[in-house]
Order: structure tokens, then sequence, then C-alpha cells
């Protein structure tokens, strides 16, 4: 027996299977346009993660850099 699909009302790149009521998503371009997007979001939040550890890593190397200047010209 072959499932019956119905295009969902108002919306021409979903169609409703009638047997187990699933919306199926037919639009195969918004389909990989939203993976590309999702993809795209998570390479950013890994930059921002590099980006924040990169800074972290900065701002310690600062501290000691200061630290030594501080000892070497007998201050604080």
């Amino acid at each position: 027996m072959a499932n019956k699909k119905v295009k969902v009302k108002d919306n021409p790149g979903l169609e409703r299977d009638t047997a187990t009521k699933a919306i199926i998503n037919t639009n195969n371009d918004a389909y990989l346009s939203r993976r590309t997007q999702i993809k795209a979001n998570e390479n950013k939040q890994k930059l921002d993660m590099q980006q924040s550890k990169d800074i972290d890593n900065l701002k310690s190397d600062v501290a000691e850099i200061k630290k030594m200047l501080q000892k070497l010209i007998g201050g604080k």
C-alpha cells in the first residue's frame, strides 16, 4: 500500500504523509540552505571560541610581561 501525501495548506514545500501524519519537507533548496546555515553557525561558534582562547592567552602573556618588567626595574 502506497503512502498518500497531501500538500500542506499555504506551504507548497511541505507535504503530510496520511499514514503516519508526518510533515515532510519537499523543498530541497530550502533544506540545503538550512544545512549550509547550520554549518556556518557551527564554524562561527568554533571561531568565536578560538578567538576567546587567544584573547585569554594574550591577557596572560601581557600580565607575565608586566611582572617581568616590574622585577627588572625594581618596581612593585
